[in-house]
């Protein structure tokens, strides 16, 4: 299958936002070609972001496989649903957090004061199984103390090897409905990330583009806020599956090979 875009050759791309797993990687294996399709992007002069979901992994941990894996990357080229929380939490001028996290996660806080006494936010991911209704229900109670609540996905479940299980949406959506609250969402598919990614290269969204997977978390939301939208067929969606998205990626590519080879002739 060929290549297929709206806007010819991509012209003006600057700089590119790249989702991990389904676009570089699944479950652990390298998509073929994609470590030299990153590096032909940087060699080409354009800024790459790689900008990701993941809830229960550091940014230093992030680095480490995509280097493990000989992507290029370098560790202020990874924007995560964490570390766009604390950007925006810090931009909001909060400083007191109750975070429902992995211990490993809370690096990415640093400065904040992690507390249980009247803190500012309630800062929900993903904390596998380490979630109980005591946890739960010490949220709850900052909640209706008055703390925000801000979430860094809603998504519902994410694939192990053993078979689908629940992710952070689910304890989100508990929390709203117990507090009677409507959560603040950082990571994709919310603006924040994107704009955050985008605003670290030095350029206007419309010059970026957002490389993904998943037709609504990534192209789509991307394209909302005016990136160009490029979606891969390495991940959750095949050929078969894109003529009923409810609207039409910027481009569509076999793989993350295509799509490098496509922004670089532009």
């Amino acid at each position: 299958m060929q290549g297929r875009s709206r806007r010819e050759g991509l012209r003006g791309v600057r700089g590119v936002c790249l989702d991990l797993d389904g676009v570089l990687y699944n479950e652990g294996e390298v998509v073929p070609g994609a470590p030299e399709a990153v590096g032909r992007l940087r060699a080409s002069g354009r800024a790459v972001r790689y900008v990701t979901n993941a809830t229960m992994r550091p940014r230093r941990a992030l680095v480490a496989r995509l280097a493990a894996m000989d992507f290029p990357v370098e560790p202020d080229e990874v924007y995560s649903a964490p570390v766009a929380a604390a950007a925006v939490l810090r931009a909001a001028g909060v400083r007191r957090i109750a975070p429902l996290l992995t211990p490993e996660v809370l690096e990415d806080f640093e400065g904040f004061e992690i507390t249980d006494e009247a803190p500012e936010a309630v800062v929900v991911g993903d904390m596998g199984d380490l979630w109980t209704a005591a946890v739960l229900d010490r949220a709850l109670r900052h909640l209706l103390d008055g703390s925000r609540l801000v979430a860094l996905t809603r998504a519902r479940v994410w694939r192990r090897a053993a078979g689908l299980v629940m992710d952070a949406g689910p304890y989100v959506a508990a929390l709203e409905y117990a507090a009677g609250v409507t959560a603040e969402v950082v990571g994709k598919p919310s603006p924040a990330i994107f704009e955050a990614a985008v605003g670290s290269m030095g350029i206007a969204p419309s010059d970026a583009a957002m490389v993904g997977d998943d037709p609504e978390g990534d192209v789509l939301a991307a394209m909302r806020v005016s990136l160009r939208g490029i979606l891969v067929l390495t991940g959750k969606v095949g050929e078969q599956d894109v003529a009923r998205l409810p609207s039409r990626p910027d481009a569509v590519f076999p793989s993350l090979v295509e799509a490098v080879e496509a922004i670089v002739a532009g």
